[in-house]
């Protein structure tokens, strides 16, 4: 049955069981993706799910049920396991089902059309002939991989709230492995899109990369200058974000407790969740629980501006709701998330950065193993790193091998000034995560020491 149907057959369930609050959470997923290896397709996966969760309020308490079998009979089933399970609830914070806003915000992306999977392989099988054209020195390990998904979600609830929304995206990837005598490297590009307008480069850029990288030579120990590449800066980011969710503030995971209103970072620093950016083709006008989500600072000119809050969050802290109440997927709990989530650029260049810091700073491209080498609570990170020594304001010899360590709340506190080549990474479900290249002083640097 289709999924309009099924939501009036819950309605007329819900309301013949007495229930005055409660919520239809719809969601359907496809995705398809193909990876090579040598001159063949390697992998290949398709998948496509649906499922529905119904939340109904009994006596103060939530109660769940979700399931994927979308048949009648399992609506009515549906609604007596939610109420039933609302029993067995012992948690003691207030439980909401949103009355809805009188304005949502209206989504400008076009999402793209889902391909087929012969045009994701053949996109696929392109980019790793393209690869090994690149040069005379790419060898075994090469690799490409492209990827489609798209997820539809539906919201319906007894206050009369009605929402839905579509997101999607399409993109590829490119590994390239070379090797010079006894030296072998490797480095990654990716783009949206699977024409061969889209990948036509990606290619050559990986390439190049992986051979600027042949005869990285290792650094003394010390305090270095370095620019943390805009790829790196979105990775810490990726790892470090969640002491800005409201949620961690509560539980005690997040040393910014107590301190919105307060400067925690240099002037240069401000910190953007924009769940409607412009040219994104993941927009998401309202959250999983309904909220309109809207662009906000969570961090201006240094300034913590706001938490990212959900409502159970906003409510425990007197605040409102900021719209990031997000499911994992249809059955998951709600919990805080973000959505464009990203360090704001100047006007600066990536050069400009290098001449600010100097020869023999650290143009740091690459961070390995960052979730292991991070704490997300303390902000401390010990991470393996490579990347390049800065001479006369450009990129200069390799370096490799080397572990920039330090602590996330001092790094935003210390920031000298930021780039203009903001870049986000690959979507995470409805969250990406960006940043332009950064530039710290006196970071500390353990290298090889003779």
């Amino acid at each position: 049955m289709q999924i309009h149907e099924l939501k009036e057959i819950l309605k007329a369930a819900a309301i013949a069981a007495g229930l005055t609050e409660y919520e239809i959470y719809y969601s359907r997923e496809t995705s398809i993706s193909a990876e090579t290896l040598k001159e063949e397709i390697s992998a290949f996966a398709s998948s496509v799910g649906a499922g529905i969760c119904f939340r109904c309020i009994v006596d103060g308490k939530m109660g769940y049920a979700s399931t994927e079998r979308m048949e009648a009979e399992e609506m009515e089933d549906l609604v007596r396991r939610a109420i039933d399970n609302a029993t067995y609830q012992d948690y003691d914070d207030e439980v909401f089902i949103y009355e809805g806003a009188e304005e949502y915000p209206t989504v400008t992306a076009v999402v793209p059309e889902m391909p087929t999977a012969a045009a994701l392989k053949d996109a696929a099988l392109a980019i790793q002939k393209n690869t090994y054209a690149a040069s005379e020195h790419v060898t075994d390990g090469t690799q490409s991989s492209t990827f489609a998904f798209a997820s539809e979600i539906l919201i319906s609830n007894s206050h009369g709230l009605e929402l839905e929304n579509r997101i999607g995206n399409v993109a590829c990837f490119a590994e390239s492995v070379v090797k010079v005598g006894d030296d072998s490297q490797f480095s990654y590009e990716m783009a949206e899109g699977i024409a061969p307008e889209d990948y036509a480069d990606i290619s050559k850029i990986a390439t190049e990369r992986a051979l600027r990288k042949i005869g990285a030579s290792t650094i003394p120990s010390g305090k270095y200058a370095i620019v943390i590449s805009n790829r790196a800066m979105s990775s810490l980011l990726s790892a470090f974000w969640g002491v800005f969710s409201a949620k961690n503030v509560q539980l005690g995971l997040s040393l910014l407790k107590g301190k919105e209103g307060e400067r925690i970072a240099s002037d240069a620093v401000t910190i953007i969740d924009d769940p409607m950016r412009d040219g994104c083709p993941i927009q998401t006008p309202f959250d999983s629980e309904g909220v309109p989500a809207y662009r906000k600072n969570v961090v201006e000119n240094g300034v913590l501006h706001t938490f990212l809050y959900d409502l159970a969050t906003a409510k425990k802290a007197g605040k409102t709701s900021t719209g990031n109440g997000l499911r994992g997927s249809y059955n998951g709990a709600v919990g805080v998330s973000p959505f464009n989530f990203y360090l704001k650029p100047s006007e600066l260049s990536r050069e400009e950065l290098f001449r600010m810091a100097g020869d023999g700073a650290i143009y740091v491209t690459e961070v390995k193993g960052l979730h292991a080498g991070a704490n997300a609570v303390t902000g401390d990170f010990s991470i393996e790193s490579e990347g390049f020594l800065i001479e006369n304001g450009a990129e200069g010899k390799a370096v490799r091998s080397f572990t920039i360590a330090g602590n996330f709340f001092t790094l935003l506190e210390t920031v000298e000034a930021v780039g203009s080549d903001l870049r986000f990474g690959l979507p995470g479900g409805f969250t990406l995560f960006g940043a332009p290249s950064v530039l710290l002083k006196n970071v500390s640097v353990a290298g090889k020491d003779d």
